[in-house]
């Protein structure tokens, strides 16, 4: 299943998130508060638990996020990036198809902050 939704993205490598959120792209961290509470978290991104992402990104949600537009750019992270990757595809099928995720997720921007 992740390597068929991941066909259907156009992945975020870490090294080009900046340039993406230059762009206009919404990120957004859909890990447990658990994971982030832990680990930290990436600035700037918008927290959207994964059992809530539907309702608050769909643009026909009465609970929809409006910096969440339909033609936007949104970046989805998770710790490792399998999660995101599935819920990008879910995105995409809500009509948000500029939905994709970061290669990587979190602990991957991690790393590169480290090195």
């Amino acid at each position: 299943m992740v390597e068929e939704a991941r066909g259907r993205l156009r992945r975020v490598e870490v090294e080009d998130l900046d340039a993406e959120v230059a762009a206009g792209a919404l990120v957004v961290d859909i890990r447990p508060y658990v994971n982030r509470n832990e680990e930290g978290s990436l600035p700037g991104a918008v927290v959207i638990d994964r059992n809530v992402l539907e309702w608050r990104l769909d643009p026909t949600s009465g609970h929809h996020l409006p910096e969440a537009a339909e033609d936007r750019r949104i970046i989805l992270f998770c710790n490792d990036g399998w999660a995101s990757s599935l819920a990008a595809v879910t995105l995409q099928d809500l009509g948000l198809v500029n939905a994709t995720d970061l290669v990587g997720g979190y602990r991957a921007w991690v790393q590169t902050r480290r090195s």
